[in-house]
């Protein structure tokens, strides 16, 4: 007993801080450091164009893209208004989005769980993973023709693999004493998937689809190069061809503005859904 703290001042040295209010305190610092940091890229922005560092067909200043925002809502740049070119590109994300979980995430569990399915499909997902969306769009334009399935196809393909293998590598951190436990109260395999596995795999699984969605937009561009009759992408490509830097700016700050809204979203539902993450 020699070896404990007798005093008062010792034991409140020794006491462990309280876990928490640090963390509060930098969660409610980020979002301050953040705004900060977008107002002072703004204002560097305009600088650079007014004060002539940077031409204006390099990099418009801020009231010519928001000119060009202006045209684009009123449908003068491409014969469309700007919110058929959004509706188009949110209907190919989401669909192919959507489309891309439903075959990704099973995919990812049969992985995790069958080491034939592993031996089948982590092959062919691995090697086309690295491969650029644009080095087989001339094979899905082939097969698939120039209509909306290719380009669907196309980010389909894009946003499947980071899903399917977050899913295999959350249910491979799945705890081995934790299945045990759960078969030896008599819990059956479907259960046991249900109750144990999806838990533990559930935080890599949001991951996942987080990195799909941005996968997801960062391939539009390349699925709206063929023959698309609107779309955010089909009107950055069709404003760089007549050099409108003010457009391609705009659509490349719309395309940025959806795909962080949607991350917003995404971490907001994995908050809801996993609220022990990061709390352990």
């Amino acid at each position: 007993m020699s070896g404990l703290p007798l005093d008062a001042a010792a034991v409140s040295e020794t006491r462990p801080a309280r876990p928490g209010r640090g963390v509060r305190r930098s969660g409610a610092l980020v979002p301050l450091i953040s705004t900060a940091t977008v107002l002072a890229c703004l204002g560097l922005w305009a600088l650079a164009t007014h004060i002539g560092w940077i031409k204006p067909l390099f990099l418009p200043p801020p009231e010519a893209v928001l000119s060009a925002l202006g045209q684009a809502w009123n449908g003068e740049l491409d014969g469309a208004p700007l919110g058929i070119h959004v509706r188009d590109s949110l209907l190919r994300v989401l669909g192919a989005f959507g489309l891309a979980a439903l075959l990704g995430i099973p995919a990812g569990l049969a992985m995790g769980t069958s080491r034939i399915a592993r031996g089948i499909l982590d092959p062919l997902i691995e090697f086309y993973r690295p491969l650029p969306p644009l080095a087989y769009l001339p094979l899905m334009i082939i097969w698939f023709g120039i209509g909306e399935l290719s380009k669907v196809l196309l980010i389909v393909l894009a946003c499947f693999a980071p899903v399917a293998l977050a899913t295999r590598s959350g249910v491979l951190s799945a705890s081995a004493d934790q299945i045990n436990a759960a078969r030896a109260l008599g819990a059956s395999r479907a259960q046991v998937l249900r109750y144990v596995v999806l838990p533990a795999a559930l935080p890599e699984i949001l991951i996942g689809l987080r990195i799909g969605m941005g996968v997801g937009w960062t391939t539009l561009v390349a699925a709206e190069m063929v023959a698309a009759q609107a779309g955010l992408g089909q009107l950055v490509l069709n404003a760089s061809n007549f050099l409108r830097t003010d457009v391609v700016v705009m659509g490349i700050l719309l395309i940025g503005l959806f795909a962080t809204l949607f991350e917003v979203g995404l971490r907001r539902l994995e908050r809801v859904l996993v609220p022990w993450k990061g709390k352990a």
